[in-house]
């Protein structure tokens, strides 16, 4: 069931009425149609564009900050690696845990997901962020277990529109245009956002342009919205320094051990929305896209540095038809179907640097070349039934996916040209070309009732799933030769409150979600089945507008992510052990001080707690606290000027920190206090 949100950043909005009658309809990702006057479904908390605008984010992880259960770790660049009730998800499969989209269309082809692919879509100028926390696979399908990241770009196709410059430390540079024009029933627009860091590594950089291209046309029973997203990204990247807390060395956290590496990457989509009023009951939408992307870089963290070079391309179509069966029951139903064509190669030139072992077992040449044909069809419904103060939501979806793939190397751990290494064998692995394919049903209800004071209780019991990424299957290691993997499933109960007390707007929320069939990599290298990790916690996100001037906004979780499967690594069995990178606390405060009618300031920090580096539970981090101070201030109705201090009390912290037996702690370190001045204008 939704927490409901409101006001200008993120923050639970309390129910006046007693009726469900009263809420407010808002455009969420819950619904395809832009004027759903259905109640909303799911928990979702926004981060809205006066927000986004204010903190001007160099990475889209200062946004989801502000959303409690969220713990996205930032690596070098605009390299992540998210979390959202769940513990910093890493590996193959880790994209496979939160799907990301933009516009509510997954910015990857099912199977075909990548770590990092929330930098392709254009949170920097987004209308906002919208989250939806714990299983949303009725809807959005396979890769939603732990929740849904969406960004939703601006409607350009109205007059006016801005202009922008910022400006910060360490030659951070970015130059903001958005304009449109309306023509009655017709309208188009552009926002677009050119980005240049210098960095505060030696030798790491990134260069990045977005744009996002929007005509409607709007008829007496049609809306069609069209839309294109274009992103390139060209990254000089600095990896992990190593070292117990190497990170507070300035002049060690400032270097860069692997100035080669560097990550290249675009991205084109194209969508158009027809949303139709076939009768006064009865809505239609249809959303057809295509999508094409490329991406090479160095993977620094693995011993060799090879290559990798990927590519997918395809098209989907979304729908979705509503008919309102009564003034209290709506009845959605729709098919979704995609078809992606995609593409990896990983490479190494030269011999690998390290021990003997690495050296014979990491050869120069090929590692892996193949191709994959992924097709995805999923029915669904959703049926909503209101009466008084109760909602109750039931839906379902069924979601089969295939995958058509064809090795074009030699199968087996040999290398490329055949031969064996020594050792054992080549530590790549690569199976005979086949096809595989999964299926899952995702069920979900809530419940949710609305007291006299406006009190909105709710409940929730939810399955997620996704099914084995391409990677799992097709990179393998060691002597797999074939893997026999199956779909991944989340089952999730939450139950939760939001109102308003007083001047306080609040959100309260517990959940427990169990994950059943995990694949992990066992002690022989195997991708396998069999996993089980259990992720409970308590969210807590509030409002309080404690005068005139004043205005206090927190969101936080008190978590805990364990594994519950017996795998012992090293001489420790991981049992009841905590998850890697999970910290148990993470919360941010901001204190809002309005100073003029025109000026205003804000005052961040931000919590993260000590937490384990290693499955085994025997190296850690200590966590950190940064505190940023924002300034803002209106010039006339037209201009705007913000000055803002990112880590004002210079704090020495890791974006994020790890531990591998091969090197031991290694991080990626935070950067030292640093500014950013903004000057927009807006028409």
């Amino acid at each position: 069931m939704l927490c409901f949100v409101g006001s200008s950043m993120v923050s639970a909005q309390s129910i006046d009425e007693t009726n469900l009658e009263s809420i407010e309809n808002v455009v969420v990702t819950t619904s395809r149609l832009s004027n759903d006057t259905a109640r909303l479904r799911d928990n979702l908390v926004q981060v809205d564009e006066e927000t986004i605008q204010f903190v001007a984010p160099s990475h889209t992880q200062s946004l989801l900050n502000y959303v409690a259960g969220a713990g996205v770790q930032r690596g070098n660049g605009q390299e992540y690696l998210p979390a959202l009730r769940s513990p910093v998800l890493t590996g193959a499969s880790a994209c496979g845990g939160i799907l990301s989209a933009e516009d509510g269309i997954p910015l990857k082809a099912a199977g075909l997901c990548n770590i990092n692919e929330l930098f392709e879509a254009h949170s920097e100028m987004a209308e906002r962020i919208e989250v939806v926390k714990g299983p949303a696979s009725v809807l959005f399908g396979a890769n939603a277990i732990h929740g849904v990241i969406n960004v939703i770009t601006p409607d350009t196709t109205v007059d006016g529109g801005l202009l922008g410059i910022d400006y910060g430390s360490y030659g951070y540079h970015r130059a903001k245009l958005r304009a449109g024009k309306d023509y009655g029933d017709t309208g188009v627009g552009i926002n677009t956002s050119l980005t240049r860091d210098t960095g505060y590594r030696d030798g790491e950089g990134v260069d990045q342009q977005k744009v996002n291209v929007r005509h409607r046309y709007s008829g007496s029973d049609m809306l069609v919205t069209t839309g294109l997203s274009y992103t390139n990204l060209n990254q000089d990247t600095a990896g992990y320094i190593t070292g117990k807390d190497s990170y507070k060395d300035r002049q060690i956290a400032q270097q860069n051990f692997d100035p080669l590496a560097f990550r290249d990457a675009s991205s084109f989509r194209l969508w158009s929305r027809l949303e139709w009023q076939v009768s006064d009951d009865k809505f239609l939408s249809l959303t057809p896209y295509i999508r094409d992307q490329d991406m090479t870089f160095r993977m620094h963290f693995l011993p060799g540095t090879p290559f990798e070079e990927n590519s997918q391309s395809g098209g989907g179509l979304l729908s979705q038809f509503r008919v309102e069966m009564s003034h209290n029951t709506v009845f959605d139903w729709g098919i979704d179907a995609e078809y992606s064509k995609g593409s990896l190669l990983q490479y190494q030139e030269g011999a690998t640097l390290g021990s003997a072992f690495l050296v014979e077992t990491v050869p120069s040449g090929k590692h892996y070349d193949y191709d994959v044909d992924v097709n995805m069809i999923a029915p669904f419904f959703a049926l909503q039934w209101t009466q008084g103060p109760w909602q109750l939501d039931l839906g379902g979806r069924y979601e089969r996916i295939t995958y058509d793939y064809t090795n074009n190397m030699l199968s087996g751990r040999t290398r490329e040209d055949g031969t064996e290494c020594g050792f054992g064998g080549c530590r790549y692995s690569r199976p005979e070309s086949g096809k595989n394919s999964f299926n899952a049903f995702s069920p979900k209800i809530s419940l949710g009732y609305i007291t006299s004071e406006g009190t909105h209780w709710f409940a929730r019991v939810s399955r997620g799933y996704r099914a084995p990424q391409a990677s799992e299957l097709y990179r393998l290691q060691r002597e797999q030769q074939v893997t026999e993997l199956d779909t991944v499933t989340g089952n999730n109960i939450e139950i939760g409150v939001d109102g308003r007390l007083s001047n306080i707007d609040y959100t309260l929320a517990i959940y427990r979600l169990l994950k059943e069939n995990v694949i992990y990599r066992d002690s022989d290298f195997f991708n396998i089945n069999g996993g089980e990790t259990l992720h409970k916690g308590v969210e807590l996100s509030f409002d309080y507008q404690i005068s005139a001037d004043w205005r206090l906004q927190f969101a936080g979780t008190l978590a805990e992510h364990t594994y519950q499967h017996s795998q012992v690594l090293g001489d420790t069995d991981i049992r009841g052990n905590d998850m890697d990178t999970a910290p148990k606390t993470q919360f941010n405060t901001r204190l809002q001080y309005q100073v003029t009618a025109n000026s205003h300031a804000e005052l961040e920090w931000q919590h993260v707690s000590s937490y384990y580096t290693n499955a085994e539970n025997t190296a850690r981090y200590d966590g950190h606290d940064l505190v940023h101070l924002r300034l803002a201030h209106m010039l006339g109705d037209d201009w705007i000027v913000n000055l803002r201090i990112n880590n004002l009390l210079d704090t020495d912290y890791a974006e994020r920190a790890d531990y591998t037996n091969f090197t031991g702690d290694r991080y990626f370190p935070g950067r030292p206090r640093n500014f950013m001045a903004s000057v927009t204008y807006r028409y």
